[in-house]
Formats: structure tokens, sequence, C-alpha cells
């Protein structure tokens, strides 16, 4: 559960936002660093556009299942 959570915040500070790649951020810098490695854009499920679709609308509906399957049975398996 806190996953699930904090995952999206942890994103979100370090600068994947609804509104888009934060100015001066980690994401700006991850953002230019990938453009200028893929001849001037950012390549479509690359980490970067997978972690501002995480920004800008949080998990899917398929991977909050996922991630709940795999983060309770790790939870269980510690437990």
């Amino acid at each position: 559960g806190l996953a699930l959570v904090g995952l999206p915040v942890f994103i979100g500070a370090l600068g994947f936002t609804g509104a888009g790649i934060a100015a001066g951020s980690i994401a700006a810098k991850m953002m230019s660093a990938a453009a200028i490695a893929n001849g001037g854009g950012v390549a479509a499920g690359s980490t970067v556009a997978v972690l501002q679709s995480i920004g800008a609308a949080g998990f899917s509906l398929g991977a909050k299942v996922g991630l709940t399957s795999v983060l309770g049975s790790a939870g269980a398996a510690s437990g």
C-alpha cells in the first residue's frame, strides 16, 4: 500500500508532474539527456516517458494490480 502511494509522490518530487516536467528538476535533466542521446526527441517507452506518464496520471489499474500482487507476496514471504 505504501509503495502505491509513495512511488507517485517520489516521482512527483523528481519533477514528473501532472502539468509536465518541472523546469530545473532532476526530471528536466533526465529529459535533456534522453533527448540529446536520441537525436532530439524522447523515445516512447523510455524511462523518462514512463515516469512522466506516471507523474501525469498515476499508475494504471494494471500496474496497481501487479504491484499489489508482487508487494503482497514479498510482504508475506518476509513475514
